[in-house]
Protein backbone atom coordinates (compact mmCIF):
# COMPACT_ATOMS: atom_id res chain seq x y z
CA UNK A 1 0.00 0.00 0.00
CA UNK A 2 1.54 3.28 -1.11
CA UNK A 3 1.53 6.57 0.74
CA UNK A 4 -1.44 7.95 -1.21
CA UNK A 5 -3.59 4.94 -0.31
CA UNK A 6 -2.62 5.23 3.37
CA UNK A 7 -3.49 8.90 3.33
CA UNK A 8 -6.86 8.18 1.70
CA UNK A 9 -7.62 5.44 4.27
CA UNK A 10 -6.64 7.66 7.19
CA UNK A 11 -8.81 10.48 5.84
CA UNK A 12 -11.78 8.11 5.49
CA UNK A 13 -11.44 6.91 9.09
CA UNK A 14 -11.06 10.50 10.24
CA UNK A 15 -14.32 11.42 8.54
CA UNK A 16 -16.06 8.43 10.11
CA UNK A 17 -14.63 9.01 13.59
CA UNK A 18 -17.36 11.43 14.84
CA UNK A 19 -20.24 9.04 14.12
CA UNK A 20 -18.20 6.05 15.35
CA UNK A 21 -17.49 7.82 18.64
CA UNK A 22 -21.11 8.87 19.07
CA UNK A 23 -22.50 5.41 18.33
CA UNK A 24 -19.82 3.78 20.46
CA UNK A 25 -20.52 5.97 23.48
CA UNK A 26 -24.31 6.16 23.29
CA UNK A 27 -25.13 2.74 21.81
CA UNK A 28 -22.36 0.18 22.14
CA UNK A 29 -21.20 1.04 25.67
CA UNK A 30 -24.74 0.99 27.17
CA UNK A 31 -25.41 -2.39 25.56
CA UNK A 32 -22.14 -3.76 26.93
CA UNK A 33 -23.04 -2.42 30.38
CA UNK A 34 -26.51 -4.01 30.25
CA UNK A 35 -25.10 -7.38 29.16
CA UNK A 36 -22.48 -7.21 31.93
CA UNK A 37 -24.97 -6.35 34.67
CA UNK A 38 -27.29 -9.14 33.50
CA UNK A 39 -24.77 -11.65 34.88
CA UNK A 40 -24.48 -9.94 38.27
CA UNK A 41 -26.00 -11.28 41.44
CA UNK A 42 -28.59 -9.54 43.58
CA UNK A 43 -30.39 -9.68 46.91
CA UNK A 44 -33.58 -8.02 48.04
CA UNK A 45 -31.74 -4.82 48.86
CA UNK A 46 -28.61 -4.72 46.70
CA UNK A 47 -26.75 -6.17 43.75
CA UNK A 48 -23.10 -7.12 43.37
CA UNK A 49 -20.64 -7.93 40.56
CA UNK A 50 -20.45 -11.60 39.70
CA UNK A 51 -20.71 -13.96 36.77
CA UNK A 52 -23.82 -16.09 37.26
CA UNK A 53 -26.61 -17.20 34.96
CA UNK A 54 -29.35 -17.34 37.58
CA UNK A 55 -31.09 -14.31 36.12
CA UNK A 56 -31.46 -16.02 32.77
CA UNK A 57 -32.38 -19.35 34.36
CA UNK A 58 -35.19 -17.72 36.31
CA UNK A 59 -36.31 -15.81 33.23
CA UNK A 60 -36.61 -18.88 31.01
CA UNK A 61 -38.08 -21.11 33.71
CA UNK A 62 -40.86 -18.72 34.73
CA UNK A 63 -44.31 -19.18 33.24
CA UNK A 64 -44.86 -15.46 33.74
CA UNK A 65 -42.16 -14.70 31.19
CA UNK A 66 -43.82 -16.74 28.46
CA UNK A 67 -47.27 -15.32 29.18
CA UNK A 68 -45.90 -11.77 29.11
CA UNK A 69 -44.09 -12.38 25.83
CA UNK A 70 -47.22 -13.95 24.37
CA UNK A 71 -49.23 -10.88 25.34
CA UNK A 72 -46.55 -8.59 23.91
CA UNK A 73 -46.50 -10.53 20.63
CA UNK A 74 -50.29 -10.24 20.49
CA UNK A 75 -50.13 -6.46 20.95
CA UNK A 76 -47.36 -6.26 18.34
CA UNK A 77 -49.16 -8.35 15.73
CA UNK A 78 -52.51 -6.55 16.13
CA UNK A 79 -50.87 -3.12 16.07
CA UNK A 80 -48.73 -4.04 13.06
CA UNK A 81 -51.74 -5.37 11.13
CA UNK A 82 -53.90 -2.32 11.79
CA UNK A 83 -51.16 0.24 11.20
CA UNK A 84 -50.18 -1.52 7.96
CA UNK A 85 -53.77 -1.49 6.69
CA UNK A 86 -54.31 2.15 7.64
CA UNK A 87 -50.84 3.30 6.61
CA UNK A 88 -50.95 1.59 3.22
CA UNK A 89 -54.42 2.97 2.49
CA UNK A 90 -53.49 6.53 3.44
CA UNK A 91 -50.19 6.39 1.55
CA UNK A 92 -51.89 4.93 -1.54
CA UNK A 93 -54.49 7.69 -1.50
CA UNK A 94 -51.89 10.43 -1.13
CA UNK A 95 -49.56 9.01 -3.77
CA UNK A 96 -52.02 8.02 -6.52
CA UNK A 97 -55.31 9.83 -5.95
CA UNK A 98 -54.11 13.30 -4.91
CA UNK A 99 -52.76 15.01 -8.01
CA UNK A 100 -51.41 18.33 -6.82
CA UNK A 101 -48.00 18.30 -5.14
CA UNK A 102 -48.97 21.04 -2.67
CA UNK A 103 -52.17 19.19 -1.83
CA UNK A 104 -50.15 16.03 -1.18
CA UNK A 105 -47.77 17.93 1.09
CA UNK A 106 -50.67 19.61 2.91
CA UNK A 107 -52.52 16.35 3.54
CA UNK A 108 -49.31 14.65 4.57
CA UNK A 109 -48.57 17.42 7.07
CA UNK A 110 -52.11 17.02 8.35
CA UNK A 111 -51.20 13.44 9.31
CA UNK A 112 -48.40 14.81 11.48
CA UNK A 113 -50.65 17.13 13.52
CA UNK A 114 -51.04 14.61 16.40
CA UNK A 115 -47.25 14.56 16.74
CA UNK A 116 -47.29 18.21 17.73
CA UNK A 117 -48.09 17.01 21.27
CA UNK A 118 -46.36 14.38 23.39
CA UNK A 119 -47.22 10.69 23.23
CA UNK A 120 -48.46 10.69 26.81
CA UNK A 121 -50.93 13.52 26.18
CA UNK A 122 -52.25 11.84 23.04
CA UNK A 123 -52.57 8.56 24.90
CA UNK A 124 -54.30 9.97 27.97
CA UNK A 125 -56.73 11.88 25.75
CA UNK A 126 -58.44 8.56 25.02
CA UNK A 127 -59.37 8.04 28.69
CA UNK A 128 -62.22 10.62 28.86
CA UNK A 129 -63.41 9.45 25.44
CA UNK A 130 -63.52 5.73 26.23
CA UNK A 131 -64.49 5.88 29.92
CA UNK A 132 -67.69 4.51 31.39
CA UNK A 133 -69.23 7.98 31.29
CA UNK A 134 -67.13 9.12 28.36
CA UNK A 135 -68.10 10.50 24.99
CA UNK A 136 -68.23 7.11 23.24
CA UNK A 137 -70.53 5.44 25.77
CA UNK A 138 -72.72 8.53 26.13
CA UNK A 139 -73.17 8.76 22.36
CA UNK A 140 -74.02 5.07 22.02
CA UNK A 141 -76.53 5.31 24.87
CA UNK A 142 -78.21 8.35 23.37
CA UNK A 143 -78.48 6.61 19.99
CA UNK A 144 -80.02 3.59 21.67
CA UNK A 145 -77.39 1.21 20.36
CA UNK A 146 -76.53 -0.07 23.83
CA UNK A 147 -78.48 -0.38 27.10
CA UNK A 148 -75.56 0.11 29.44
CA UNK A 149 -72.00 1.48 29.18
CA UNK A 150 -69.43 -0.79 27.55
CA UNK A 151 -66.82 -1.71 30.14
CA UNK A 152 -64.27 -3.06 27.65
CA UNK A 153 -63.67 0.24 25.88
CA UNK A 154 -61.23 1.44 28.53
CA UNK A 155 -58.64 -0.34 30.68
CA UNK A 156 -58.55 -3.33 28.37
CA UNK A 157 -56.49 -4.87 25.59
CA UNK A 158 -58.73 -3.04 23.12
CA UNK A 159 -57.71 0.31 24.63
CA UNK A 160 -54.03 -0.66 24.52
CA UNK A 161 -54.15 -1.61 20.83
CA UNK A 162 -56.19 1.49 19.99
CA UNK A 163 -53.60 3.73 21.66
CA UNK A 164 -50.75 1.92 19.90
CA UNK A 165 -52.40 2.37 16.51
CA UNK A 166 -53.01 6.04 17.23
CA UNK A 167 -49.42 6.59 18.33
CA UNK A 168 -47.55 4.63 15.69
CA UNK A 169 -49.57 4.72 12.45
CA UNK A 170 -47.55 7.65 11.12
CA UNK A 171 -44.39 5.53 11.35
CA UNK A 172 -46.03 3.23 8.79
CA UNK A 173 -47.44 5.97 6.56
CA UNK A 174 -44.19 7.88 6.03
CA UNK A 175 -41.94 5.12 4.57
CA UNK A 176 -44.74 3.60 2.48
CA UNK A 177 -45.68 7.00 1.07
CA UNK A 178 -42.02 7.73 0.34
CA UNK A 179 -41.71 4.45 -1.56
CA UNK A 180 -44.93 4.90 -3.51
CA UNK A 181 -43.90 8.37 -4.63
CA UNK A 182 -40.95 6.74 -6.42
CA UNK A 183 -43.12 4.33 -8.41
CA UNK A 184 -43.21 5.26 -12.08
CA UNK A 185 -46.85 5.88 -13.00
CA UNK A 186 -46.11 4.66 -16.52
CA UNK A 187 -45.83 1.12 -15.10
CA UNK A 188 -49.40 1.33 -13.85
CA UNK A 189 -50.56 2.78 -17.16
CA UNK A 190 -48.83 -0.04 -19.04
CA UNK A 191 -50.49 -2.64 -16.81
CA UNK A 192 -53.86 -0.96 -17.33
CA UNK A 193 -53.34 -0.89 -21.11
CA UNK A 194 -52.49 -4.59 -20.99
CA UNK A 195 -55.92 -5.27 -19.50
CA UNK A 196 -55.01 -5.56 -15.83
CA UNK A 197 -57.74 -4.71 -13.35
CA UNK A 198 -57.27 -2.27 -10.49
CA UNK A 199 -56.81 -5.15 -8.05
CA UNK A 200 -54.22 -6.80 -10.30
CA UNK A 201 -52.30 -3.53 -10.60
CA UNK A 202 -52.37 -3.23 -6.82
CA UNK A 203 -51.14 -6.77 -6.15
CA UNK A 204 -48.67 -7.11 -9.02
CA UNK A 205 -47.25 -3.59 -9.32
CA UNK A 206 -47.91 -1.37 -6.33
CA UNK A 207 -47.44 -3.81 -3.44
CA UNK A 208 -44.23 -5.44 -4.78
CA UNK A 209 -42.66 -2.03 -5.43
CA UNK A 210 -43.79 -0.80 -2.00
CA UNK A 211 -42.18 -3.65 -0.06
CA UNK A 212 -39.12 -1.65 1.09
CA UNK A 213 -41.35 1.01 2.64
CA UNK A 214 -43.59 -1.62 4.19
CA UNK A 215 -40.58 -3.31 5.77
CA UNK A 216 -39.16 -0.06 7.12
CA UNK A 217 -42.52 0.89 8.61
CA UNK A 218 -42.92 -2.60 10.06
CA UNK A 219 -39.51 -2.38 11.72
CA UNK A 220 -40.45 0.95 13.29
CA UNK A 221 -43.81 -0.29 14.58
CA UNK A 222 -42.54 -3.65 15.85
CA UNK A 223 -39.61 -2.18 17.76
CA UNK A 224 -41.73 0.60 19.28
CA UNK A 225 -44.49 -1.75 20.45
CA UNK A 226 -42.10 -4.41 21.76
CA UNK A 227 -40.24 -1.89 23.90
CA UNK A 228 -43.24 0.13 25.10
CA UNK A 229 -44.34 0.02 28.72
CA UNK A 230 -46.13 3.27 29.53
CA UNK A 231 -49.01 2.73 27.08
CA UNK A 232 -49.76 -0.74 28.42
CA UNK A 233 -49.65 0.54 31.97
CA UNK A 234 -52.09 3.44 31.49
CA UNK A 235 -54.47 2.07 28.89
CA UNK A 236 -54.90 -1.36 30.47
CA UNK A 237 -55.38 0.05 33.95
CA UNK A 238 -52.75 -2.35 35.23
CA UNK A 239 -54.65 -5.40 33.95
CA UNK A 240 -52.25 -6.30 31.14
CA UNK A 241 -48.51 -6.72 31.03
CA UNK A 242 -45.78 -6.42 28.44
CA UNK A 243 -42.06 -7.11 28.37
CA UNK A 244 -41.30 -3.41 28.66
CA UNK A 245 -43.52 -3.10 31.70
CA UNK A 246 -41.90 -6.18 33.25
CA UNK A 247 -38.49 -4.52 32.89
CA UNK A 248 -39.88 -1.27 34.30
CA UNK A 249 -41.24 -3.08 37.36
CA UNK A 250 -37.92 -4.81 37.97
CA UNK A 251 -36.11 -1.46 37.77
CA UNK A 252 -38.61 -0.01 40.23
CA UNK A 253 -37.78 -2.83 42.62
CA UNK A 254 -34.05 -2.13 42.14
CA UNK A 255 -33.56 -5.56 40.57
CA UNK A 256 -31.14 -4.26 37.98
CA UNK A 257 -29.50 -7.62 37.11
CA UNK A 258 -32.91 -9.20 36.46
CA UNK A 259 -34.01 -6.16 34.46
CA UNK A 260 -30.79 -6.28 32.44
CA UNK A 261 -31.31 -9.97 31.64
CA UNK A 262 -34.87 -9.23 30.52
CA UNK A 263 -33.58 -6.35 28.38
CA UNK A 264 -30.96 -8.58 26.73
CA UNK A 265 -33.56 -11.22 25.89
CA UNK A 266 -35.92 -8.55 24.56
CA UNK A 267 -33.15 -7.06 22.42
CA UNK A 268 -32.28 -10.48 21.02
CA UNK A 269 -35.95 -11.18 20.29
CA UNK A 270 -36.41 -7.89 18.44
CA UNK A 271 -33.22 -8.43 16.44
CA UNK A 272 -34.42 -11.88 15.40
CA UNK A 273 -37.77 -10.46 14.32
CA UNK A 274 -36.06 -7.71 12.31
CA UNK A 275 -33.66 -10.17 10.68
CA UNK A 276 -36.62 -12.31 9.60
CA UNK A 277 -38.36 -9.28 8.06
CA UNK A 278 -35.19 -8.21 6.26
CA UNK A 279 -35.00 -11.57 4.50
CA UNK A 280 -38.08 -10.66 2.47
CA UNK A 281 -36.73 -7.43 0.99
CA UNK A 282 -33.50 -5.46 0.57
CA UNK A 283 -34.23 -2.13 2.23
CA UNK A 284 -30.79 -0.81 1.25
CA UNK A 285 -32.38 0.17 -2.06
CA UNK A 286 -34.76 2.40 -0.12
CA UNK A 287 -32.07 3.91 2.07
Amino acid sequence: MNLESLRHTALSWLQLSPIVLILGFFLVLPIIAIVTVSFWGSTEYSYFPAFIVENYQYLFSSHVTYSVYLKTFMFTFMTWSLTLAIGFTVAYFLAFHVRGLYTQIGLFLLCTVPFWTSNIIRMISWIPFLGRNGIANSSLLELGLIDQPLEWLLFSDFAVVLAFVHLFTLFMIVPIFNTMMRIDHSLMEAARDAGASGFQILTNVVIPLSKPGIMIGSIFVVTLVMGDFITVRFMSGGQSASVGRLISNEIGLLQYPAASASAVVLLATVLIMISIMLRFVDIRKEL
